[in-house]
């Protein structure tokens, strides 16, 4: 409940950062490409030992700029990603198993957006922070090889995952990027780090269910390229 609180609160907070005006009004709105690589995990409760798990993201994004606040340049900005997502384990029981499952997610962030910086010609930093809402569209589980596979004896006996679908397919949680943008009369060239922090769970959690948590990480490297539409 209180994750779904955290969730609604921050989509509130994005949506007045949307409608304020306090500073020196700006009407610039721009059409931008990202596209990288992330590393992504599930916190599992009870835990699972992972490794880095990479997949690609690309995706578009819309930014409109509304106001400067002294040296503050405040918008919103929304996308539309592709990502690859899931978690590889570490399996360290002597069985010589390997064990990835693979989600592919469609993303849709909603981003408070606050850059400092040159505005038309020269280099801006910036921050996007906001919620995010994912659909799953496909999954996949790679083991090892499925004759000599033999999960009897894991450290912890966590083997509730093996086989298991994904049961909600819509996720949600917070995402914050940290990025620097070249702009010149060419467009806007740019490369960002992204964290994104689920709060919703994978499989169940109800006390029928064998999991009380398992939520989605990721942390991505990104080059983006926009250009001002007006």
């Amino acid at each position: 409940m209180r994750r779904a609180l955290t969730f609604i609160f921050l989509t509130a907070f994005t949506a007045l950062a949307a409608n304020a005006q306090v500073g020196d009004p700006r009407n610039m709105l721009s059409f931008g490409v990202n596209a990288g690589m992330g590393t992504s995990n599930v916190s599992f409760v009870p835990s699972i030992k992972q490794q880095l798990c990479l997949g690609p993201t690309f995706g578009v994004q819309v930014r409109h700029i509304s106001e400067k606040y002294f040296f503050l340049i405040c918008g919103t900005q929304i996308e539309c990603n592709y990502a690859r997502r899931g978690w590889t384990e570490k399996i360290e029981d002597g069985s010589g198993n390997e064990y990835t499952r693979v989600a592919d997610y469609i993303e849709v962030p909603f981003l408070a957006h606050v850059g400092f910086g040159r505005e038309i010609r020269g280099f801006q930093g910036y921050i996007n922070l906001g919620p995010q809402v994912s659909y799953l569209i496909h999954e996949d589980e790679k083991y090892s090889d499925l004759a000599t596979w033999d999960d009897t004896n894991r450290p912890n006996q966590v083997t509730a995952q093996y086989g298991k679908a994904i049961e909600n397919k819509l996720d949600y949680g917070i995402t914050a990027s940290v990025g620097l943008e070249m702009r010149t009369g060419a467009g806007n060239f740019g490369i960002q780090g992204r964290y994104y922090f689920g709060l919703g769970n994978i499989f169940g959690i109800t006390k029928k269910d064998y999991f009380a948590r398992c939520a989605n990480s990721t942390i991505s490297v990104r080059a983006t390229y926009t250009f001002n539409l007006f």
